[in-house]
């Protein structure tokens, strides 16, 4: 009789480590995707000033500070009229044309940007400053037509 007990018991905490996984593994695959969205400036916009005011927004990931090494974590970089470094390669740093916004903010101002037309790509990396993989991006072109 004993030895029936224990297999049924074996077999109840089996079968619930079965689900248990199973809905954990459901609860995974159901996380979205991260996406990024370039809330500001608008896609081809005419900005008045050379002053560009760029605010940034991304669901599917905590935007966190570079120095915050949690998984599931990045930051934003942006790469005006700059083409975006290869995606296993770290972005560097001191490079004309990025910005890293490795403190975790979500906003970015360009001055004195030259008039005509711009192109923007704004994207997530990892802490160790390494384009999420795939890459997650978005662009926008916009032009500076400063007021005479």
């Amino acid at each position: 009789m004993r030895g029936s007990h224990s297999r049924a018991v074996a077999g109840l905490v089996a079968v619930s480590v079965m689900c248990f996984g199973s809905a954990l593994a459901q609860q995974v695959r159901a996380l979205p995707a991260p996406r990024i969205h370039i809330l500001n400036p608008d896609p081809n916009a005419v900005i008045p000033s050379r002053t560009v005011a760029v605010v940034l927004k991304a669901d599917g990931v905590d935007i966190a500070p570079a120095i915050d090494k949690r998984p599931g974590t990045a930051h934003f970089d942006l790469f005006l009229d700059h083409d975006v470094t290869p995606s296993d390669s770290v972005v560097p740093l001191n490079a004309g044309g990025i910005v890293h916004l490795s403190r975790g903010q979500s906003w970015h101002t360009f001055y004195a940007l030259s008039p005509g037309p711009h192109r923007l790509i704004a994207i997530l990396v990892s802490s160790d400053h390494v384009p999420l993989a795939p890459l997650v991006a978005d662009t926008v072109k916009f032009t500076v037509k400063p007021k005479r």
